[in-house]
């Protein structure tokens, strides 16, 4: 088949600094490669109205995108979260909408959740930007608690926070976690304490957030929620910044009803916008460590989420079935005819 006739499959964005890896499984089969940077839906449908396919990384994908493509047969997420694609107005339309599974990255985010719970926990940081101003000293980190014993609780349970769990056991805490989705009876199969999301709330030392975004998750965290947790309690989220309310956060930290909080990802998810600058008040207080949305990162992760969007893509364009798929499509409708 003609490179014309199999048509283009759009990134539209990505912060890989290449796409050969796209490239060549996308090209190797017969497609063209078109590569963007949208950062708003009008960007998205000015470079992917007639593409035949789309992988995103950040760049929404919303109804009126979808509406505005005339020749798109599949959505590829470049990750698990797809929340940025319109997935209701994307199988009306019979777009067929991909992800990447967890376990292209469930280890690392895991370890970064860990990671940053001893770092919030130990105040590593602190530590760190005091004896670098010239200030030796243990008690700039004051209070620190010792941590077994502790209750470190777990927003949703699934397999990322089963790894999280295999994790910080060793260090001799008490594990709770609260998952509507789950039985009772599969949460405690892990040595893990099934409670309400308000014991979760009011009885964690640290909480770990590692819960889709949805609408109902979407400022879960906010001035009604962080007033009920402990004075001394931690909040780590290695889950999707929205889900933390950023000005309940910043009057949580400043006005001491949580003791501190570090987080994978802010509210206003930088990477969704050009020109971004560092303007959240969160970045100036001592208690609050943030990592740039890199939980999800080693080399092997990155490789992995590529070569599973790119391939999920040619799959559904060439009449596979995919892998992971999101939605479930009725029969197809016809394809258009190549365009003349």
């Amino acid at each position: 088949m003609s490179e014309r006739a199999k048509g283009t499959i759009l990134i539209a964005d990505s912060d890989f600094g290449d796409a050969d890896i796209e490239r060549a499984i996308i090209e190797g089969a017969g497609f063209r490669l078109a590569a963007a940077q949208c950062k708003s839906e009008d960007e998205v449908i000015a470079n992917g109205r007639d593409a035949e396919g789309v992988l995103t990384q950040y760049a929404r994908v919303g109804a009126r995108a979808i509406q505005a493509f005339t020749r798109c047969r599949v959505i590829a997420r470049y990750g698990t979260g797809v929340d940025i694609v319109d997935v209701d107005a994307a199988t009306r339309k019979g777009i067929q909408v991909t992800n990447a599974p967890n376990a292209w990255c469930a280890e690392e985010v895991a370890d970064h959740a860990v990671a940053l719970w001893l770092a919030a926990a130990r105040k590593v940081c602190e530590y760190d930007h005091a004896t670098r101003r010239g200030e030796w000293a243990w008690q700039t980190g004051q209070p620190i608690w010792r941590l077994r014993g502790r209750v470190v609780g777990l927003l949703s349970f699934g397999a990322i926070a089963r790894l999280i769990a295999e994790r910080v056991r060793p260090f001799g805490v008490e594990l709770w976690a609260h998952d509507p989705f789950l039985d009772a009876a599969e949460v405690r199969k892990h040595q893990v304490r099934p409670v309400s999301f308000d014991a979760l709330l009011e009885g964690s030392d640290s909480l770990i957030i590692q819960s889709p975004l949805t609408p109902d998750t979407r400022h879960l965290f906010n001035r009604e929620t962080l007033r009920r947790m402990k004075r001394t309690a931690l909040l780590i989220n290695t889950a999707r910044g929205p889900i933390v309310e950023d000005a309940a956060l910043y009057q949580a930290l400043t006005e001491g009803w949580i003791a501190g909080a570090a987080l994978d990802d802010i509210e206003e998810e930088p990477a969704k916008q050009r020109d971004w600058r560092p303007t959240n008040p969160l970045f100036r207080l001592p208690n609050v460590i943030i990592t740039p949305h890199a939980a999800y990162y080693s080399e092997e992760s990155i490789t992995a989420v590529r070569r599973i969007a790119a391939e999920e893509a040619v799959r559904v364009l060439s009449g596979l079935p995919p892998r992971s798929p999101v939605n479930h499509l009725g029969p197809r409708p016809e394809a258009a005819p190549p365009a003349e």
